[in-house]
């Protein structure tokens, strides 16, 4: 009981402190494109390449990393030879996904990432990662038709095929990291019309996330694999994968994003982090982890209870961090916290897409803005969008770039849902992905530079709106 104890510790204090340690990923500072265009092609296939290998250290993709080499079987294999070759399929499988949503992203000038904003793609992507779960926890022995096992351990298991099928999906599981580097990239394959350009460069992006994949599918194969502390590895796994699953889903689907983001704002950022920690205490003592589904009744609804609690955990987790508030409206209202008074970045028009929007009211906005001689500030953001929410925790809390704000008029458009409206303002601002902040000039112009595609600091922030008069 004391190593549950001290797992059941560790992991509650995870939860409270890794969310704040996470990095946003590659910013706009990395300009391929910019390379490209100087015939420095050598230089800019190493900094997409780069790109790909920071964006592996983001939150839309590292958890994955241990899960998936060892549910492809990568670490099951018999020889280093299988465990690359495994391991590289795989990188493949994320490489050819990468190339296709990248051609058809400067093809149609459609944000990449925007096929998370799909209720059916994510459900689908959703299901994947409960089967992978359902794998990780043994479960398959309990109910599945044998027909439905033989297939989810084919796409879990050694062979080559099932390896390139999970990388395929991981693709599509990363897109939310991506915008910054791939913004500008894609707007130079655009305006180049080479497709063979496109699915190259997009290829080696991919090769540059799947660096961290391949070692440790490639070199790990030695590590011990039995005991219980394996078991108690394999829960945690399954737990992160529901968990992403969940997350996905909130994303996809309106009732619940609003639904988690104000229990975030009435639990706020502190006392939510601690929140969180405590029930995922809780659910790993009672026995999220070291508990089986395999043991009889009683073990199963205690595991299956534990695993409800750590999810549920996760979930305020990230509705916490992103509250509007470090104490939050609960607090205030329960006399233990007094009400904020720092001062906000105020949005003038908060546009999303629902049925019937038009352009109209946005249009409006900008009328009455280049009357009044006043530059224009349009957020481009999206649920999915992982440095989308830095730039709103970090960025536009900042007291200098509020300040700055006061002589702009606001925009924030939210490109969560895909529709005809925010593809027509993609295409008027060349939005080739997110985050995405353009400026309008104080006389109606749109202006090229400065225009911000990734997370900034609050200081560089600063220094590009300055640039707009």
């Amino acid at each position: 009981m004391k190593k549950v104890g001290f797992l059941a510790a560790v992991v509650g204090l995870g939860v409270v402190l890794l969310p704040w340690a996470l990095p946003a990923g590659p910013g706009s500072s990395l300009d391929a494109a910019g390379l490209l265009q100087s015939g420095s092609w050598l230089m800019g296939a190493a900094v997409v390449f780069l790109g790909g290998l920071l964006t592996a250290m983001t939150p839309c993709v590292y958890p994955l990393i241990p899960i998936t080499v060892s549910v492809f079987g990568a670490r099951k294999a018999e020889s280093r030879g299988k465990a690359m070759l495994l391991t590289g399929a795989y990188v493949v499988g994320m490489g050819v996904v990468f190339s296709a949503l990248g051609v058809a992203a400067a093809k149609t000038g459609q944000a990449f990432g925007t096929v998370l904003g799909s209720p059916v793609v994510v459900t689908v992507l959703a299901a994947f990662l409960l089967a992978l779960a359902t794998s990780m926890f043994g479960a398959f022995e309990l109910a599945l038709p044998s027909s439905l096992q033989t297939r989810l351990n084919s796409v879990g298991g050694a062979g080559v095929g099932g390896a390139f099928l999970m990388g395929s999906a991981s693709g599509f599981l990363a897109a939310p990291c991506t915008g910054p580097v791939l913004t500008a990239l894609l707007a130079y394959v655009a305006t180049s019309q080479s497709t063979a350009l496109g699915a190259g460069l997009l290829f080696i992006y991919a090769l540059g996330i799947g660096v961290p994949f391949f070692l440790i599918g490639a070199f790990t194969v030695q590590l011990p694999k039995g005991g219980v502390w394996m078991e108690w590895v394999k829960s945690l796994l399954g737990i992160t994968l529901v968990a992403l699953a969940a997350l996905y889903l909130k994303d996809a689907f309106a009732p619940a994003r609003e639904a988690l983001a104000d229990l975030g704002n009435h639990v706020g950022q502190l006392p939510g982090a601690w929140l969180a920690g405590a029930l995922a205490l809780v659910g790993v003592a009672v026995g999220a982890v070291h508990r089986s589904f395999k043991e009889g009744t009683r073990e199963f609804l205690l595991k299956g209870v534990g695993v409800a609690v750590v999810v549920a955990a996760l979930l305020l987790r990230v509705g916490a961090l992103n509250a509007s508030h470090r104490t939050g409206e609960l607090a205030v209202r329960l006399g233990l916290a007094a009400p904020p008074t720092a001062p906000e970045l105020v949005w003038d028009l908060e546009w999303a897409q629902t049925e019937g929007a038009s352009a109209e009211t946005f249009d409006a906005v900008l009328t009455r803005a280049r009357s009044e001689g006043k530059p224009v500030m349009i957020d481009f953001f999206a649920e999915w969008c992982a440095a989308c929410k830095e730039l709103d925790r970090f960025t536009y809390v900042a007291p200098p770039v509020i300040e700055e704000s006061t002589r702009f008029v606001n925009v924030k458009v939210n490109a969560t849902n895909d529709g005809e409206a925010i593809e027509s303002l993609y295409q008027r601002y060349g939005v080739q992905g997110l985050p995405a902040v353009v400026f309008i000039s104080g006389t109606g112009e749109v202006r090229e530079e400065p225009r911000i595609t990734g997370f900034l600091e609050a200081q560089q922030f600063l220094a590009e709106m300055r640039k707009v008069r």
